[in-house]
């Protein structure tokens, strides 16, 4: 979502990098193309105005012109105010610690992805939090609308109200929490109905199931494709309704990211969470510190390594670990590796978070480089026999062709695989003699895919991708 908006503020701020001293009009020229770079973003003009005042103030101060490093002083006081722009420390998640069950209204108008988000939400709740959720719709207005939660609810394993044909939100909303307080459910979700557009029908009957659930959290779900119209629309909620928070949805979108800088600064509500797929796990809570990062080319480290810990299962994990203390690293590894990388969101989600990869991601995607190359490479080691995968040595030229016919390739990317397992096993013959490794280290360590791949997690950078160093031809490889 914020690439054009981070590639704008990327040579700017290079430009000062590049200086040894600053003055106050290097500044304040800055500061300008900062401006038009977040009007050109779809920010709102206020927010804007505050944004670029508030910056420049403490950036034309002395002890920023007189710094050793004032390009990188002047880099943190963005970054500080994007921070705060964007929700500033903000206590991320949801209020839950009250007498179950708790409601969770979800409100917002039609097409924002409301009720999905719903079912996201009470996946989230019920595999990271370990609560027991229950959802119930309140739409009887748009067809199948209840029918499409309880099918959602079936897929994440959640139990949703049983539909009453013809039953009204209201009472639907007195059912729901008997039903709620009868099964012990810790959080109930209720996904109200949608309007194309805010009116008085809407609100007054979100008021109504308002006062009957006396909802604990009342999130408002906005598409942030729309732009500036999103920031209106929570605008117009949150002069009616009490809200205490907002779900932005679509933000792996190719929007241009000013409704989520907007919304906190002009609704004074909270971004709790943002859905990032279509899948039912796309949802993660909503960090101010670590978006600024991101928009800046900082990285995200900390959203990869719970990424890791997410997706990655400790037994593996562990197995792993003790394989790589001992120097071994086969195919089998290899593959391990592989498919970690597409449980993370494949090579161009991981390079979006890892600092300083900007240049390197627009390359892969300049190059036509994207997720499938993981696929071609497990294609190719699925081609092998076992003990090929345990051996790649006895792999000689009659195998090989078995192996690039068996996995749709040509010999010659069977050799590149093979040159790249051959820097990775010399990496975990060097971590042996450095003790071992733990965790990460052993995806994005010396151990792992960046010692074949530096620019991907290690030093130096792939081939073709901006910088040097990387296994011999690789990029060519990839590119195929």
């Amino acid at each position: 979502m914020f690439d054009t908006l981070s590639d704008r503020l990327g040579g700017v701020f290079d430009k000062l990098r590049g200086r040894g001293a600053l003055k106050e009009q290097d500044v304040r020229d800055a500061m300008r193309e900062v401006r038009i770079a977040l009007l050109e973003a779809d920010v709102a003009l206020p927010v804007v105005r505050r944004f670029v005042d508030q910056v420049t103030e403490l950036a034309v101060g002395q002890s920023v012109l007189k710094s050793v490093t004032p390009g990188q002083q002047v880099v943190k006081i963005v970054n500080d105010a994007l921070v705060e722009m964007l929700g500033g420390e903000q206590t991320v998640g949801l209020e839950l610690d009250h007498v179950p069950p708790v409601v969770i209204l979800m409100v917002g108008l039609q097409g924002s992805g409301k009720t999905t988000t719903t079912a996201k939400l009470a996946k989230l709740l019920k595999e990271k939090q370990g609560k027991k959720a229950m959802m119930a719709s309140l739409d009887v207005n748009r067809p199948a609308a209840q029918e499409q939660l309880a099918v959602l609810g079936e897929q994440v394993g959640v139990a949703t109200l049983p539909i009453i044909a013809g039953q009204q939100p209201v009472d639907i909303a007195t059912r729901a929490l008997q039903s709620a307080r009868l099964q012990a459910v810790d959080v109930l979700l209720l996904d109200t109905a949608g309007r194309l557009h805010v009116d008085d029908q809407l609100m007054a009957e979100m008021k109504a199931v308002a006062a009957i659930a006396s909802p604990k959290e009342t999130l408002l779900v906005v598409d942030s494709l729309t732009g500036q119209d999103a920031v209106n629309v929570a605008q117009s909620f949150a002069g009616q309704v009490d809200l205490t928070g907002v779900i932005l949805t679509r933000m792996d979108g190719d929007a241009r990211g000013g409704a989520a800088l907007s919304m906190r600064a002009v609704t004074g509500k909270p971004i709790k969470f943002a859905g990032t797929g279509e899948k039912l796990d796309a949802i993660e809570p909503f960090h101010p510190s670590r978006v600024a990062g991101r928009i800046l080319g900082m990285g995200d480290i900390v959203s990869i390594v719970e990424k890791a810990a997410a997706t990655i299962q400790e037994d593996e994990a562990e197995r792993m670990a003790a394989r790589m203390a001992k120097g071994q690293f086969d195919m089998n590894d290899l593959r391990m590796q592989l498919k970690q990388m597409q449980n993370m969101g494949g090579l161009g989600a991981l390079a979006g978070m890892m600092p300083g990869m900007k240049k390197a991601k627009a390359a892969m995607q300049s190059s036509g480089m994207d997720d499938r190359v993981l696929l071609r490479m497990d294609a190719i080691i699925g081609s092998m026999t076992p003990k090929e995968r345990q051996r790649p040595d006895l792999l000689n030229a009659k195998r090989k062709i078995r192996v690039a016919n068996g996995s749709g390739t040509q010999v010659q990317d069977v050799n590149k695989l093979l040159k790249m397992h051959q820097e990775m096993e010399r990496a975990m013959k060097q971590i042996k003699k450095m003790g071992g490794i733990k965790g990460l280290g052993a995806l994005f360590g010396k151990g792992g895919l960046g010692a074949a791949m530096p620019g991907l997690g290690g030093g130096g950078g792939l081939p073709g991708l901006g910088g040097g160093g990387g296994a011999p031809d690789l990029s060519n490889f990839l590119k195929k």
